[in-house]
């Protein structure tokens, strides 16, 4: 028994030397892994590091690459600018340089450190857009009502080639329509309602014409008009003289330093003295005339016009209303032919009236008319095509090309090339078929171009246009690219306001336009239930086309319309029932002024007023507190009682 234990335990001796050996293989084993980890550790992180040093010579090598790509753009910008100056100083034209210099910087901001943005790209975008904007004539014909102005635009578009044939505002033998009048309500009544805006190219030029309203109760469309024109046109009516709604436009474009130049209609017709109406129109509208041209003869003597400006006159052989017919000129004054064609008593009277204006008005400096401190004057028949053309020939040798802006920081000029421009007019519905509402954009500078990101300054947001469009009255085509001067229709879905304005990304805002008291006030009321959505639609849009001004009284929520003038309701209610198939009725109110408020609306004195007042206080659109003051007694008093409520007749749309 005891050999059997021994045999055992030596076999379990072996078997236990084994294991143990065994153990120290895979000690063996697990150092040798441990130590190729320790190798493999090491070698990861050293391609690591060397992954790590790749990526930074790639960076550097990237920084180089756009180093040298800037300075080479660079350079070609300098040699592009280089090469422009040297071509100017070479023909001498010292304007154009002072053009260059002025167009290429943008901006200097002398904080530390000195930037200096330089916006020209090239020479030839450069040279290209002063092209652009010095053929650019964008203008506004104003008058009082039945002076002849949309018969004036119609026949500029007759000889600017535009149209092939004149329409008529109002007349029984000529059945085409005036171009301009292009709404329903215009075509029914003869009168314009709203702006239009017609291009079109003559001698080389741009021609923008802005038809405004002639009617008092329109006269806001008109003051909002005047902001986007760089010259206007007044008509007079010969007959009638200067009448009301003329000074009242022609002071509004004197406060605005606009160039104006005058046009005496309707020659055709019996009329006051050619000189009587030049005194009226010194002595009632404070101008300074100057006639570059005159008439031969009045009514049924009436024969042509001499144009002073070209020293010839032309006389129409045949009438043609609607067409320009035959004429023959006569280039020197003294001519004998003149007496056989228009008579020597007609001569005779001609030649002493040619003394006459140049004894007695001043001559024509056009740095005077650019300053609004002298008026050329022109005579003429738009309807019979007497002294259209001669107009629109001294026109485009006279008017202004794209101004400068003022805008709350800077003055904006036409020549630079970031891209600004600002909504002066919305019409909704100028396609009835697809009822749509566009914003009209003037453009103060730079270039516009379809599908390019711009800033809505109010809103802070970008916003792209595929489809802008060009005018011709209710025609539209789109455009690629636009330029200063240029009216530009931009599609809206609610984002615009009138005043708003639109830039490449710079933060600045035109001046706000104003929006004077509403003078007439009127309850609206549905007349249809079933159309309430209908007309809260139309009503939403017609107010932002500016036409009236919506008030919602704080009290019981009733909804007042506020115009300048009695016609507009008429026409609301027109375009609500025609345009948005929702009818309405007008209640009377007896309402004196629309005033602004401003006040601490956490003072006491603002709670008593509030409290005092309530029945007369509403919100307008964008949601601004107004008081509703039913007279001038009122105002004073409440302004008495309460010096630190501010009242304002005047609010603005403003860009905040």
């Amino acid at each position: 028994m005891d050999g059997v234990i021994f045999t055992l335990d030596n076999a379990f001796f072996v078997l236990a030397k084994a294991l143990y050996t065994l153990d120290g293989a895979f000690y063996t084993l697990a150092k040798a892994l441990y130590i190729l980890d320790d190798v493999i550790f090491t070698l990861d992180n050293a391609f690591f590091v060397l992954a790590k040093a790749l990526y930074i010579l790639d960076g550097v090598i990237f920084t180089l690459a756009n180093t040298f790509y800037t300075l080479a753009k660079a350079l070609y910008i300098l040699d592009g600018a280089l090469f422009i100056l040297e071509d100017i100083l070479y023909s001498g034209d010292a304007d154009s340089v002072f053009k260059v210099i002025r167009c290429g910087v943008y901006e200097i901001d002398f904080h530390i450190p000195l930037k200096i943005t330089i916006f020209a790209t090239s020479k030839y975008d450069m040279s290209d857009l002063i092209k652009e904007i010095e053929k650019r004539k964008t203008f506004g014909i104003i008058s009082h009502p039945d002076a002849g102005k949309t018969t004036l635009t119609e026949k500029l578009l007759l000889f600017g080639g535009a149209i092939q044939e004149a329409g008529a505002v109002k007349s029984n033998k000529i059945k085409k329509g005036a171009t301009s009048d292009f709404m329903e309500i215009e075509r029914q009544r003869g009168i314009s309602v709203a702006t239009s805006v017609l291009a079109f190219e003559y001698r080389d030029h741009k021609i923008n014409i802005l038809d405004t309203p002639g009617h008092k109760d329109f006269a806001e469309d008109t003051y909002r008009t005047l902001t986007a024109v760089d010259s206007v046109i007044v008509v007079i009516d010969v007959a009638k003289g200067v009448e009301e709604q003329t000074e009242k436009l022609v002071q509004v474009c004197r406060m605005r330093n606009i160039p104006m130049l005058v046009f005496i209609n309707k020659l055709d017709r019996e009329g006051k003295d050619a000189f009587d109406l030049l005194d009226e129109v010194e002595q009632k509208l404070g101008l300074t005339v100057c006639p570059l041209s005159l008439p031969i003869g009045m009514g049924a003597d009436f024969q042509g016009i001499y144009n002073i400006w070209e020293n010839n006159i032309q006389l129409f052989l045949e009438e043609k209303k609607q067409k320009v017919g035959d004429s023959v000129k006569f280039d020197d004054i003294n001519d004998t032919s003149i007496d056989e064609a228009i008579g020597e008593k007609a001569a005779a009277t001609l030649r002493e009236e040619l003394d006459l204006v140049q004894s007695v008005y001043p001559e024509f400096s056009r740095e005077d008319y650019m300053k609004g401190d002298l008026q050329p004057v022109f005579f003429g028949s738009a309807l019979n095509n007497f002294g259209v053309r001669e107009l629109l020939d001294a026109f485009i040798d006279i008017a202004p090309m794209p101004q400068p802006k003022e805008s709350e920081t800077r003055l904006v000029k036409p020549e630079e090339s970031t891209f600004t421009g600002f909504v002066f007019k919305i019409h909704a519905n100028m396609d009835p078929k697809h009822r749509d509402r566009l914003a009209f954009v003037k453009i103060v500078s730079g270039t516009f171009k379809r599908n390019e990101n711009y800033l809505l300054v109010r809103e802070g947001k970008k916003m792209k246009f595929s489809s802008p469009n060009a005018f011709f009255a209710d025609k539209k085509e789109v455009v690629d690219e636009s330029f200063p001067g240029d009216i530009v229709g931009l599609h809206d879905t609610g984002s615009f306001r009138i005043g708003d304005t639109l830039t490449g990304g710079e933060k600045l805002s035109f001046k706000g336009i104003p929006s004077f008291s509403p003078e007439h006030f009127r309850y609206i009321n549905n007349t249809d239930p079933l159309k309430a959505k209908q007309l809260a639609k139309g009503i939403d849009q017609l107010m932002d086309e500016g036409v009236a001004q919506l008030f919602t009284l704080e009290m019981n929520g009733r909804k007042i319309i506020g115009t300048v003038g009695a016609l507009q309701y008429e026409v609301i209610q027109y375009r609500l029932e025609h345009e948005y198939g929702a009818k309405c009725s007008y209640e009377p109110l007896s309402m004196h002024k629309a005033c602004w408020v401003e006040a601490d609306e956490k003072s006491e004195e603002f709670k008593e007023f509030a409290r005092l007042k309530q029945r007369f206080l509403a919100r307008d659109k964008y949601n601004q507190l107004v008081f509703l003051a039913d007279s001038s007694f009122t105002i004073h008093m409440t302004q008495e009682k309460f010096p630190n409520v501010k009242l304002h007749f005047i609010s603005e749309f403003r860009n905040a």
